[in-house]
């Protein structure tokens, strides 16, 4: 039986990132003083601070060797500023070339819709000359004729139907009320 430690299932199949020289990225740096963890800037600024304490301690090989600490940590810094502004570009790049895309495009479509307004335009015209013809001049419909209900080719609907009348009941006549009024001088007569 196996154990399960050696059966690692799935790692082989997960893929990692490779964090490059990020500039923001935490190391640990191992120095003569000990660990030095923070960001290439932090460690930097770390290693200046202790080869000034060592040179104020007469200490030259202390000092000679926190520089080069801090001079590998500012290589670091510089590599990992080149790939950003490297990237950042190629970015940049892209983007213009992405706007440059949509505005032919769009220019296209303008130009499309240009060319099919003066189609309209041109399909608009009377067949005897260059004059538009204005929709608002067109004959209209006689309304009336319409109303009415004269037979002009239009299917009735709901909504073209007028609305029924409500009808008002009268109130019924009490014979107890009507006894109770007293007569009027038109009734009598």
């Amino acid at each position: 039986m196996r154990s399960s430690k050696s059966r690692s299932r799935g790692n082989k199949n997960r893929s990692r990132q490779s964090h490059g020289n990020n500039q923001n990225r935490v190391f640990d740096s191992s120095g003569p003083e000990g660990k030095v963890r923070g960001t290439p800037q932090q460690i930097i600024e770390k290693y200046n601070q202790l080869a000034r304490d060592a040179q104020l301690g007469d200490d030259r090989v202390a000092v000679e060797n926190f520089q080069q600490h801090a001079e590998h940590y500012t290589r670091m810094l510089a590599e990992a500023m080149r790939e950003a502004d490297a990237k950042r570009e190629q970015q940049e790049a892209q983007n213009r070339d992405r706007q440059q895309q949509r505005d032919s495009e769009r220019q296209e479509r303008d130009t499309a819709r240009a060319e099919r307004d003066s189609e309209r335009q041109t399909n608009q015209t009377n067949q005897g000359g260059d004059k538009l013809v204005d929709p608002a001049s067109a004959p209209q419909p006689d309304m009336a004729a319409v109303e009415t209900g004269s037979d002009n080719g239009l299917v009735d609907t709901p909504e073209s139907k007028p609305a029924p009348r409500k009808r008002t009941r009268k109130p019924k006549s009490n014979p107890l009320q009507e006894a109770d009024k007293p007569e009027t001088p038109e009734a009598a007569e």
